[in-house]
């Protein structure tokens, strides 16, 4: 039946693709207004049914809060929304006629896309607005724990583009998942780009194409509170963000970094705000439930709450507990905190200064190789230079919850539910992915001013043929000496 099934997989995401090649050559005519039209059908139609959304993919996946769920889905309909309208991706996207310059943004085809069981709903919304506004065609492999919740939000959007005048096939989803169909969808010829958003599981087969890849994986990103902050407003930052969805979110901070000077202060204002620091007897049973042998989480406790945590690992936290804390020493392979939860846990280390957290946060950021966030809570610029241009990172977040401020709700960075992380190798890009992403720029260069004059090279060509017109000259009258009559003589 498992063979049946592969079968079925493959031969969908052979039709799928033939038919999203010949759907988005008709798109790649439309002009930026017509496909702008399109995005706002699709946004306007979704965001009706956000709320219904949210609590469906909480209910199939049993992650995070369906409120929080929520909040994503209104995000990306509002937000993302506006930060498209003012965008240009398709025709010309600029143009200097005074300096003879122009670029035409050109869509590069057919993507496939992947979706995290995570956020699949404000993902899949996400990713489906980007690509229509880019002029792509895109094809969802939808998670299988969250399959219902992805293809009910993709049949939404499909039935208002295609009201608005989407070719027919610009965008679908395989309805018979299997890792054999979303393989075959990444190899097909017709497959241009590969989007993959939290499925690492599926990163090595997407490289093994050949193709590029956008890829958003999780943060795995420290937060680094110096002495200069606002130690009150740092920690409630800090709270609000890890259990923002219980701690899911790609940017989520996964430990937290302390001068030793403020070390008391900060763990009194996170007592006061909910935090339990565990014992390191509680901090280890809390791991021998939460990951398996190999160092895989255990899906049946991501994304719970704290106090959920606490209750199945026997941690004697009071009721009511926001967030888990496990003081740590060391970066090291054999320690699950060194790596990170989906959930609201995070591990605490205390270091002498800025200068020794400074190193703290890139062994944390490079132990997982594949981190793009971090975040800083400081008031000292300086610092904050330093950390900037010595980070390992694709964003680095400033006085602001890093699960909010990575994808764009309380920063100006682009509004994007896939965070890059390509700093690692992981995808081609480390930016909160953006219709630009999905497109290549034809350059237009006039001519502005004379080319520089080549070297002449005549008089040297001249005296060469001189040259060679003499010794020929020569050869034939010695020729005729020896002869004895001229070489062109008929007596020869």
């Amino acid at each position: 039946m498992l063979a049946d099934k592969d079968l079925l997989s493959m031969q969908q995401a052979r039709i799928l693709s033939e038919n999203a090649f010949a759907a988005q050559k008709r798109l790649a005519a439309f002009p930026q207004e017509k496909l702008d039209a399109i995005v706002e059908g699709m946004a306007t139609a979704v965001a009706e049914q956000v709320r219904t959304l949210a609590v469906l993919s909480h209910e199939e996946t049993d992650y995070g809060k369906w409120e929080d769920k929520l909040a994503k889905n209104l995000f990306v309909c509002s937000e993302v929304r506006k930060a498209l309208r003012d965008m240009r991706c398709v025709g010309v996207i600029f143009d200097e006629p005074e300096n003879g310059l122009m670029e035409i943004g050109v869509p590069l085809g057919v993507i496939v896309a992947l979706c995290p069981v995570t956020s699949p709903v404000s993902t899949t919304i996400y990713k489906a607005l980007l690509a229509v506004k880019s002029g792509n065609a895109m094809i969802f492999s939808p998670h299988p724990g969250a399959s219902k919740s992805i293809s009910t939000a993709l049949d939404i959007m499909i039935a208002a583009a295609e009201a608005q005048g989407l070719p027919q096939g610009c965008l679908s989803y395989l309805s018979t998942v299997s890792k054999s169909g979303t393989a075959e969808l990444m190899r097909h010829p017709a497959t241009t780009l590969i989007m993959i958003s939290g499925v690492p599981g599926m990163f090595e087969v997407a490289r093994s194409t050949g193709k590029p890849i956008i890829y958003g994986g999780a943060g795995h990103g420290p937060a680094f509170i110096e002495r200069s902050a606002d130690l009150r407003q740092a920690v409630a930052d800090i709270i609000l963000s890890k259990t923002f969805d219980n701690g899911i979110a790609p940017s989520a901070e996964q430990s937290v970094v302390v001068e030793t000077c403020i070390t008391q202060d900060v763990r009194r204002l996170f007592q006061e705000h909910g935090a339990y620091f565990m014992s390191e007897e509680e901090s280890l049973r809390l791991t021998d439930r939460f990951f398996h042998a190999d160092g895989r989480c255990k899906r049946s406790m991501v994304g719970l709450a704290a106090d959920v945590l606490a209750k199945r690992a026997d941690i004697s936290a009071p009721a009511g507990v926001k967030l888990l804390l496990a003081e740590r020493k060391y970066v090291s392979e054999a320690d699950p905190y060194s790596r990170g939860f989906f959930a609201p846990v995070l591990a605490y280390y205390v270091e002498d200064d800025w200068e020794h957290a400074c190193e703290k946060c890139i062994e944390l950021l490079l132990h997982e190789r594949n981190a793009h966030t971090l975040a800083i809570h400081s008031n000292n610029k300086d610092v904050i230079r330093q950390f900037a241009l010595k980070k390992p990172v694709g964003r680095m977040l400033v006085n602001t919850p890093a699960a909010y401020g990575g994808v764009g709700m309380s920063t100006n960075l682009f509004p994007a539910m896939t965070l890059g992380s390509g700093l690692a190798g992981y995808g081609i890009t480390s930016d909160n992915v953006s219709p630009l992403n999905l497109i290549y720029r034809r350059k237009v260069g006039y001519g502005v001013r004379k080319a520089p004059a080549h070297v002449d090279n005549t008089p040297a060509e001249a005296d060469s043929a001189r040259r060679l017109e003499a010794l020929q000259r020569i050869l034939t009258e010695a020729i005729e000496a020896i002869n004895g009559y001229p070489s062109g003589s008929a007596d020869r």
